[in-house]
């Protein structure tokens, strides 16, 4: 299942993005963090936490996407890293 067909949602508020730029890493890149699971296409840093736009509240990543066997981390991140 690709990230685009996962459920996705704050697990503060239910709000669901929309597929919008709504994160800004701090080297100024704005993009879409679900679709690269937190890493920056920009500088390649992994955001471990993310912020609604909505209640502009904090959860880990990982904690947005409903219904999502549980993982290790460490593991997505090696992945991830070895992709680019």
């Amino acid at each position: 299942m690709s990230v685009n067909e996962e459920k996705i949602a704050c697990p503060k508020c239910s709000w669901e993005p929309d597929g919008h730029a709504y994160w800004t890493c701090s080297c100024g890149i704005s993009w879409n963090t679900f679709e690269t699971y937190g890493k920056c296409p920009g500088c390649g840093k992994i955001w471990r936490d993310t912020q609604c736009p909505e209640c502009a509240k904090w959860s880990p990543h990982v904690d947005w996407y409903v219904d999502l066997p549980a993982i290790e981390l460490e593991k997505v991140e090696k992945a991830t890293i070895a992709q680019t």
